[in-house]
């Protein structure tokens, strides 16, 4: 089904079960934000190696894509894949991942991206901070001693 889109340009739409089709060796489709991207010719190419892009086939990797925390020049060669999008009748049927928020995170959520949030501060700053103070509070305590 075609459609016009946001900024008039035809939209395809793609339902579930059609994506969900796509799972061979064939043909893999995978779903990132609502777009359908067909990674086939990509999957020799994949930096991650094709079983990371096959474990997510006929899918939605949104999760997966943004946890990663893909560069800009990732972002562009995966908009070249692009054929479409899924059915607006289908999103809500896309599973929706539980939200975890802690303290850490409500301090910066207003400047930063979630994706950007989760990939750079859960994963390097935070265990970076605690490993300087855990540093700091040891040096002071074994120089009190002496």
């Amino acid at each position: 089904m075609e459609d016009k889109g946001e900024n008039g340009q035809a939209v395809k739409y793609y339902r579930l079960s059609e994506i969900e089709e796509q799972n061979t060796f064939k043909s893999t489709w995978i779903i990132i934000n609502f777009n359908v991207y067909d990674v086939t010719k990509f999957l020799e190419e994949h930096p991650g190696g094709e079983e990371v892009l096959r474990e997510q086939a006929g899918g939605d990797a949104t999760e997966s894509f943004e946890d990663v925390g893909h560069s800009s020049d990732a972002k562009e060669m995966a908009a070249n894949m692009v054929i479409g999008e899924l059915h607006p009748d289908d999103r809500p049927k896309m599973a929706k991942p539980s939200v975890t928020v802690r303290f850490t995170d409500v301090l910066y959520l207003s400047s930063c991206s979630s994706s950007t949030l989760n990939s750079w501060w859960t994963n390097w700053l935070i265990p970076c901070l605690v490993a300087a103070v855990i540093t700091v509070m040891y040096r002071m305590y074994t120089s009190v001693e002496q």
